[in-house]
């Protein structure tokens, strides 16, 4: 068994104010995403500024937020949201849907390629090799918080998380650094090397929502589910892995859709 690292939830506090890592793991992830995509910005459009990208990031971002935000109230604990809104301003506890935050970011690509003639797929088959670097991000974050730890094993690497965040003090499966290493390191890395040739527009979407919903997927195996929520079907079937579905198969239809249609699509990047 391995010790939990007891790490303060709070990075920094200078007086009443407080900066959490949770928060922290956000800046990285849009940072990060922000120099990567200055990187590749020339092979997108060389007509674009530094401003317009930075532009693109910041709303890419909003929709990740509030999308995030709004995705966990509504597919998570949505009675206890209604009963006190007070709670959803509190994000630094946690409480962010990957799921609402990739609707959010669908949204907001929408709304900028309209804005400036770009397409849907055009924007999203840049940004997916970027956004895996804020999902390893948040894993670590919620790693810090001591939240959505795994089920009880026995397993070596298996950790007892602080008793405010288990009062059963049992081994777990660190899922979170298991949902780190695959939707993190490992998408990033499939996504990066996969984009680095010419790809039909829509390619690298459909491995972005393909591979991840694969490996989401297969951590909710893991995974102790929400307590509000518990198994959603026949037993062992996660609210996770539920959302995850559709995202396996329309990354499927979105790759065959690619190498398929007639080829009027222009070099992904």
């Amino acid at each position: 068994m391995l010790p939990y690292p007891q790490i303060d939830p709070v990075a920094i506090a200078l007086g009443p104010l407080k900066i959490h890592w949770y928060g922290l793991m956000y800046l990285i992830g849009i940072g990060g995403a922000w120099l990567l995509a200055s990187r590749r910005l020339n092979r997108f459009d060389p007509t674009w500024s530094r401003e317009k990208l930075s532009d693109l990031v910041f709303w890419l971002s909003m929709g990740v937020i509030v999308g995030g935000r709004l995705g966990y109230v509504l597919f998570y604990d949505l009675h206890a949201y209604l009963a006190n809104p007070a709670l959803i301003f509190e994000v630094w506890k946690g409480g962010m849907s990957f799921h609402g935050g990739f609707m959010g970011v669908m949204l907001a690509a929408l709304w900028f390629g309209k804005r400036n003639n770009k397409s849907f797929f055009e924007l999203m088959d840049f940004v997916a090799p970027l956004v895996p670097i804020g999902l390893g991000a948040g894993r670590i974050g919620n790693f810090i918080n001591a939240e959505l730890w795994g089920k009880a094993t026995d397993v070596p690497w298996a950790m007892v998380f602080p008793p405010f965040s288990d009062p059963a003090q049992l081994p777990r499966h660190p899922s979170q650094l298991y949902q780190f290493a695959l939707e993190g390191v490992a998408l990033f890395l499939i996504l990066w090397l996969y984009s680095r040739k010419p790809r039909p527009t829509m390619a690298i979407s459909g491995m972005f929502a393909l591979f991840y919903g694969i490996f989401r997927f297969i951590v909710e195996f893991v995974r102790v589910p929400d307590a509000q929520l518990g198994y959603i079907a026949f037993g062992w079937l996660t609210m996770g892995q539920l959302l995850c579905v559709p995202m396996i198969l329309g990354g499927i239809g979105l790759i065959w859709w690619a190498y398929n249609r007639k080829p009027t699509a222009k070099a992904a990047v």
